[in-house]
């Protein structure tokens, strides 16, 4: 029996995850500096989005085949971003790279929407599964337990980066608070190499810092400059992907 309240939880994790994906992609101001918008913060956009109307269904936006269509887009662009990493970097880019572990979650995304069997009492995703008035299941479960395998080394891998990458992030925020660094060319420098440092795997194209958006808290005001680095870290990209893959292979084992 799974309470209701664990779900919500999660749900809620999920909402942060997109918020946070939503935050990084308005900083990163494509529509002003003609950058490239990074591919993971929209994955990570649209998977909150979507998990969390499957553990909550007050939550819900749209129906399932939409959202199995909508990663029906995103699974062959990250294989296509996994293939073009193999070919620069061998087998490592399987291991470590950042489109890796997106290509796993979109194909997960895409077997929970297509495989998901509604429980008796109604409702599309996860609905009634908290007090079990119904219980949504998946078909091939054995694939299920594959994902969530899959998913949990992915997790581990990222719980050892951000160990690393955490000390990255700390020095940033004291450059970014210090009134002799902030508007100080060498202070944005400063800000956008720790952004980018750190890093394995192409984790430097999730950050937004890549097209020198960290530096921009010179011109804002103490709080946007506390917050901009912190936005650009590569740390808060492996937060948002540590979160998805505990929820998604939790929502995997309990349809089982």
């Amino acid at each position: 029996m799974t309470p209701a309240w664990i779900l919500d939880v999660f749900a809620a994790v999920m909402v942060v995850v997109a918020a946070v994906s939503a935050a990084r992609l308005v900083a990163a101001r494509p529509w002003r500096r003609g950058a490239v918008v990074a591919d993971s913060d929209i994955a990570h956009l649209l998977m909150g989005i979507a998990m969390a109307g499957m553990l909550a269904p007050g939550l819900s936006t749209l129906p399932d085949g939409a959202w199995a269509a909508v990663f029906c887009v995103l699974t062959p662009w990250f294989g296509y971003r996994v293939v073009r990493d193999y070919q620069a970097n061998g087998a490592r880019a399987l291991a470590v790279g950042h489109c890796a572990p997106h290509l796993v979650h979109s194909a997960a995304m895409i077997y929970m929407f297509l495989a998901i069997t509604a429980p008796a009492t109604g409702g599309s995703g996860m609905a009634g599964m908290g007090g079990m008035g119904g219980v949504s299941t998946l078909s091939v479960p054995t694939v299920a337990f594959l994902f969530a395998l899959i998913l949990a080394g992915y997790t581990i891998w990222d719980l050892d980066q951000l160990s690393s990458l955490r000390h990255g992030l700390v020095p940033a925020v004291a450059r970014a608070a210090s009134p002799a660094l902030v508007g100080a060319p060498a202070g944005n420098a400063g800000a956008g190499a720790v952004a980018g440092s750190g890093m394995s795997g192409g984790l430097a194209a999730d950050s937004p810092a890549g097209s020198g958006e960290a530096g921009g808290g010179g011109t804002m005001g103490g709080g946007r400059s506390l917050l901009m680095p912190i936005l650009s870290s590569p740390g808060t990209v492996v937060a948002c992907r540590i979160a998805m893959g505990v929820t998604m292979a939790l929502m995997l084992v309990l349809m089982i």
